[in-house]
């Protein structure tokens, strides 16, 4: 065999071994139990506490039932303390776990050392970092957005810097733990009358996974988590469907996928969809026919949402 020769059956072997490893990791999705296994212990082995920001409604307000029915006390933080009370009551009632509300607008920049005052003493093994806005009921573009220069203040605040408030907070009370930081499929892609909420969901996958790498052999666990469609206020309710799961389900799915790396959609569904999102051609996904589509599909349902903070 000559050289050009040699190249090239090293090139293809290359790219079968190449993909050939991203179809197993692929498969391994499909059953998280036997690939991802978690001992019964496995959250309360972390502590004796966990803390959801945003936990009085949607995904946050499924994270905190979900992890008090495995064992842990729950800290559940957001704006509205008649929506905190009535969530914590009934995590209390159902589970029979202790769980501490705190009042806290994180569309704000002033509240992390009452925060950090308030969980001083707990032994915190979890910690989910839910809580985001979205910058406008219906989307559009980035100049259209009504009262630009504070939602820039608000999605910042709100989208970005409880990530890296809270680790900082947190951080200091454990050597092992697990973090999950609720990122968004959106940001799978540039995403067009999504500009602001998904740069602001690429900064918390970049961020945890940085951070991921820099304290892995330190025992911490941290994880982002991409959802797709979840019927929750954010998204005005849609009715759930093979691709748009109840914050319930796809809580319990995600939870399986803790063990699967530094990201996850959180579910099989939303896997393939991130994947095939990612195989269309920006051409296609950046035209403005697209951009035009996509408000008229959501503004029925961003008519009926509900306050845009998750919690």
């Amino acid at each position: 065999m000559d050289f050009m020769e040699v190249f090239f059956v090293s090139l293809g072997t290359a790219v079968i071994v190449f993909y050939g490893v991203k179809m197993v990791r692929f498969a391994k999705m499909f059953h998280p139990r036997v690939w991802f296994p978690q001992p019964e212990s496995f959250f309360t082995s972390m502590g004796e506490w966990a803390v959801v920001t945003g936990g009085s409604d949607g995904i946050g307000r499924a994270y905190a039932f979900e992890l008090a029915g495995r064992g842990l006390n729950v800290v559940i933080l957001s704006r509205t303390k008649d929506k905190l009370d009535r969530v914590a009551l009934e995590i209390e009632e159902t589970t029979g776990q202790k769980v501490k509300v705190i009042v806290a607008d994180f569309t704000e920049d002033d509240m992390y050392e009452c925060i950090e005052a308030k969980l001083k003493g707990l032994n915190i093994g979890v910690l989910v970092n839910n809580v985001g806005i979205l910058p406008s009921h219906i989307p559009c573009k980035f100049l259209q957005t009504k009262d630009l220069e504070q939602k820039i203040t608000e999605v910042i605040n709100c989208n970005v810097k409880p990530c890296i408030w809270m680790y900082i907070l947190l951080c200091p009370y454990r050597g092992k733990g697990m973090i999950v930081n609720i990122s968004s499929g959106v940001a799978s892609v540039p995403s067009p009358i999504y500009t602001m909420y998904c740069a602001s969901k690429v900064f918390v996958e970049r961020f945890s996974q940085g951070l991921q790498a820099e304290y892995k052999a330190k025992g911490v666990m941290i994880q982002a988590v991409a959802p797709f469609g979840v019927s929750t206020p954010m998204t005005g309710y849609q009715k759930p469907n093979m691709v748009t799961l109840t914050a319930e389900d796809f809580v319990r799915s995600s939870l399986e996928y803790l063990l699967a790396g530094d990201k996850t959609y959180g579910s099989i569904c939303h896997t393939v969809l991130g994947w095939m999102v990612k195989t269309v051609p920006k051409q296609i996904l950046h035209s403005e026919s697209m951009q035009d589509k996509r408000p008229g599909r959501l503004s029925n349902a961003s008519q009926r949402r509900a306050p845009i903070v998750n919690g």
